[in-house]
């Protein structure tokens, strides 16, 4: 049974996610035998969504952290706080996860401080616990329990990046974008336009991703697209859409933005 501490994170209903490899089947093979999963991947390619399908097809809560510089190893594990009748210890979301069965998701982990995320590597071999120092308890994971994390190896650098101790540990499947035809259908599903349009917009993105190393850091991710794509089936014309969903947030830079106005004008033609 899943506690009910978990049950405000099941997931209810299918989120959409179309498979374009054998990431399933691996993510299935990986949680049948309890092994701990990297998603390696760009920013906007689908990583959650996988997640969360994959939460919904196994019928587990899915807890998500969505990491950041100033997350401590309290807000993973949990943390005495002073209440009227004194002090009392409170779970963190990991906590919770490991206690009750649940998916954790550690949502963009090299953002977390490398000194956080030591506190994850007992849960990632064979020992499967969990050590709360500050109430002297080791906590044993439920057998249901597996630990998620996403990674975008675009973001490496001196500072920005996981130890090898921590790669090791993991499982990983690949992301990238997918396909012209199959990211069009992704789009045009979850922006509710046509499919013509859908692939107008994909040819937006090919023509970004090819700046990517020349003054881009990232091409345009499929959630951009899906961004522009609600924009103009709200009646906002095409390439302002694509303008304020694209062009705008990937760079600030003149030069690039001009160069990728350029792209656009001619996708348009």
């Amino acid at each position: 049974m899943i506690g009910s501490e978990l049950d405000a994170f099941r997931v209810t209903r299918e989120p959409y996610y179309q498979p374009v490899g054998d990431e399933v089947a691996v993510f299935e093979a990986a949680y049948a035998a309890r092994l701990p999963v990297m998603l390696k991947g760009p920013t906007g390619c689908g990583k959650t969504r996988f997640v969360e399908h994959m939460a919904w097809r196994l019928g587990r809560p899915l807890v998500t952290i969505a990491c950041h510089e100033d997350m401590s190893a309290a807000d993973l594990a949990g943390r005495f706080l002073l209440e009227p009748g004194g002090t009392v210890w409170q779970d963190g979301p990991l906590t919770r996860a490991v206690r009750h069965g649940g998916i954790c998701y550690l949502d963009e982990i090299v953002e977390a401080r490398q000194d956080t995320t030591v506190v994850i590597h007992p849960l990632t071999d064979a020992r499967r616990v969990l050590p709360l120092d500050r109430r002297n308890e080791l906590v044993a994971a439920h057998p249901d329990f597996q630990l998620v994390i996403s990674y975008n190896p675009g973001y490496q650098s001196a500072v920005k990046d996981l130890k090898e101790s921590t790669k090791q540990r993991f499982l990983a499947i690949d992301f990238g974008y997918p396909a012209a035809s199959v990211e069009a259908e992704i789009v045009a599903r979850e922006a509710e336009i046509d499919h013509d349009l859908a692939l107008r917009l994909v040819d937006v993105a090919a023509r970004s991703r090819n700046l990517r190393g020349h003054g881009l850091a990232e091409g345009a991710s499929t959630r951009m697209l899906i961004h522009a794509g609600r924009l103009a089936g709200g009646g906002v014309p095409l390439a302002a859409a694509i303008r304020s969903a694209i062009v705008l947030p990937i760079t600030d830079d003149p030069d690039l933005r001009e160069a990728l106005q350029s792209a656009v004008s001619a996708c348009l033609q």
